[in-house]
């Protein structure tokens, strides 16, 4: 049997509305397909990560070599001695707030050489 498609849209054009839905459904039911448009996920959780234009750096762990991380954390936040001990000793801590992409990576590439483990919030 020849498939003739224009001869199927002369039909299709002469059709009622009520008959073509009901080849739809005849459609769906032998092929077990649907005519239903997809519908995407609003918000899925990687579009979240991708749109995300500031980050935290919290030091989650202090590790081993904490004057290293002490030295590290005073670096980058201009604190003094104590208060960047304070900060490494109450781990985990939010080392800094608001960063773009990129200062947050090298901060966390720092305080990781030093010996912590940070996270990116």
């Amino acid at each position: 049997m020849a498939f003739d498609k224009d001869a199927i849209i002369a039909s299709l054009k002469e059709a009622s509305i009520l008959d073509l839905a009901d080849l739809v459904k005849a459609i769906e039911d032998e092929f077990g397909v649907s005519a239903a448009a997809p519908v995407a996920a609003a918000g899925a959780a990687g579009d979240d990560a991708a749109a995300k234009d500031s980050f935290d750096v919290e030091l989650t762990e202090p590790g081993q070599a904490k004057i290293g991380v002490i030295k590290a954390v005073r670096d980058a936040t201009g604190l003094g001695l104590k208060e960047s001990k304070d900060l490494v000793d109450g781990a985990p801590s939010v080392i800094k707030k608001d960063l773009n992409e990129s200062d947050a990576n090298d901060l966390k590439s720092k305080l990781e050489a030093a010996g912590a483990t940070v996270a990116l919030k």
